[in-house]
């Protein structure tokens, strides 16, 4: 087990896909998604649209870095030559060797072209494998169909609807999906479907 991984520099890489820790100055390479994208965060808690809206998404989840308790990270696409979104550890909870990966998104130009693939692999393999985690769960607001299917297609169990658990940024509430993959899970075939995968 890592004591204090949030205090680790982790950079996670493959043959397509770079994951390096946000930093502060990354608004330069994520604000033309707020500014041209906004409805990337159509289902999204926390909306990082417009140029406060991005760096108080960032602002906000170092902090929670600092605290302890999220790693975010940056995505850079090999294949292009871009960078592509972000994607994050959260409720890190290293006592109960589990965590949440999601606050997932990235850019039109790199949806559907297996970037996210490649991604999940790279993550599932750091907190199964390097991590130790025995669990990593998911959730999505349950209206997000695409979103439910990609965790689907990657290995993720649905456990079932959190109704009515948090509000929406824009007014009203949601329903929460919640899936996961296990330890014995990942060993047990999902890495190499994942990995399979990949190789399409």
């Amino acid at each position: 087990m890592i004591s204090n991984i949030t205090k680790e520099e982790i950079i996670l890489e493959n043959e397509r896909v770079l994951l390096r820790p946000l930093i502060d100055s990354d608004i330069e390479h994520l604000l033309p998604f707020a500014l041209n994208e906004a409805d990337l965060w159509k289902y999204s808690l926390v909306s990082p649209a417009g140029e406060e809206g991005m760096k108080n998404y960032i602002s906000s989840t170092l902090q929670n870095k600092t605290a302890g308790i999220e790693y975010p990270f940056i995505v850079f696409d090999k294949q292009t030559n871009r960078y592509a979104g972000s994607t994050r550890f959260y409720d890190i909870q290293q006592n109960n060797l589990c965590t949440q990966l999601g606050y997932t998104w990235y850019g039109k130009a790199f949806q559907r072209t297996g970037l996210n693939r490649h991604c999940k692999l790279l993550l599932l393999s750091f907190a199964f494998e390097q991590w130790n985690l025995e669990r990593v769960e998911f959730r999505a607001d349950a209206n997000n169909q695409p979103s439910v299917n990609a965790m689907k297609a990657i290995g993720c169990v649905v456990e079932g609807i959190l109704r009515s658990n948090m509000s929406i940024e824009t007014g009203g509430r949601r329903n929460s999906i919640v899936l996961s993959i296990l330890k014995d899970e990942w060993f047990g075939g999902v890495k190499e479907k994942l990995l399979k995968k990949t190789l399409l």
